[in-house]
């Protein structure tokens, strides 16, 4: 089974507050607070009228949504994250925003590469956002990323109430 995501956490309240544009973000809330808006392909439309190509040796992450991303995080850090896994293998992308600059990254992990000992890619993105690990459980599972397997699910999930402004029957996020 497979592990997709493309998505920008950070803050809920950071969120409901900045997400007002584009008019289709749609945030779910996710562990300790944080809440996470799905990237899909609705949403890079809407941002880049569908141009452009990804930056900084990511898959997703275009012109538009580093504008998108950098204003948002004036107030507060907010990290966008890409992780594909099939079969134990896969990739991550992270990089993380803080008063308008990227202030992690952008991080890298490929398939054949080990794992840093500071951690993977999206576990540093998550401890930037202040998520901590517990005796249990790392960094991914204490904000509740394994909740779902894919964008989509993250795009079909019932958002924070009174936070949905897209709906997940048009794909929107």
């Amino acid at each position: 089974m497979g592990y997709d995501l493309k998505a920008v956490v950070a803050d809920g309240g950071l969120l409901t507050a900045a997400a007002a544009e584009p008019a289709s973000a749609r945030i779910v809330p996710l562990g300790r607070g944080l809440g996470l808006v799905p990237v899909t392909p609705v949403l890079l439309a809407a941002l880049d009228e569908g141009a452009g190509p990804p930056v900084h040796g990511f898959w997703t992450l275009t012109a538009g949504l580093e504008r998108l991303l950098a204003e948002w995080s004036r107030s507060g850090a907010v990290a966008f994250l890409e992780s594909e896994y099939f079969g134990g293998t896969g990739e991550e992308n992270t990089a993380v925003w803080r008063a308008g600059r990227i202030v992690l990254g952008p991080l890298h992990l490929r398939e054949d590469e080990a794992v840093p000992d500071e951690g993977t890619p999206v576990r540093r993105a998550l401890r930037e956002l202040g998520v901590t690990a517990d005796a249990d459980r790392d960094e991914f599972t204490v904000a509740g990323l394994d909740a779902h397997r894919s964008t989509e699910c993250w795009a079909a999930r019932p958002a924070d109430p009174g936070h949905s402004r897209g709906s997940a029957d048009t794909g929107a996020v």
